[in-house]
């Protein structure tokens, strides 16, 4: 069901650009912030239906602002996606031992990643979660 709020967290303007023209094309609201920071105050004013997120960030990286977001009850229940440059087999299995609900390489591949959306908010909705 699209329509549903995403958060992007991308300090790239070209990728996060590319993100937000995609998922506003299949229906989604999006809102976007450069800085690891900036999520978590989004995050928790906004309790988006996802939470996309780039591992290398200005300030606080990705993982260390997916374990704040664990750590608070507003936002722990919040899924959050790895889109990352990080694409080796030992930084994919880091990441999603950090916590990530999902992961996508960057450069992402369109339809690979509208599909991975549309999973992540579908197994959320299922799981009962806000989605």
């Amino acid at each position: 069901m699209a329509g549903e709020l995403i958060l992007i967290v991308e300090d790239n303007a070209r990728s996060r650009k590319l993100a937000r023209d995609v998922l506003q094309y299949k229906g989604y609201q999006t809102v976007e912030t450069e800085t690891g920071e900036e999520a978590l105050q989004l995050a928790r004013t906004l309790h988006p239906a996802l939470i996309l997120m780039d591992i290398q960030l200005p300030g606080i990286d990705g993982i260390t602002a997916l374990h704040h977001l664990r750590a608070a009850a507003e936002t722990r229940d919040i899924p959050v996606m790895a889109v990352t440059a990080s694409a080796m087999t030992h930084n994919r299995q880091e990441i999603m031992a950090a916590g990530f609900d999902g992961y996508q390489s960057k450069p992402i591949n369109i339809k690979d990643f509208v599909q991975a959306v549309q999973q992540m908010l579908e197994r959320h909705r299922g799981a009962g979660g806000q989605a």
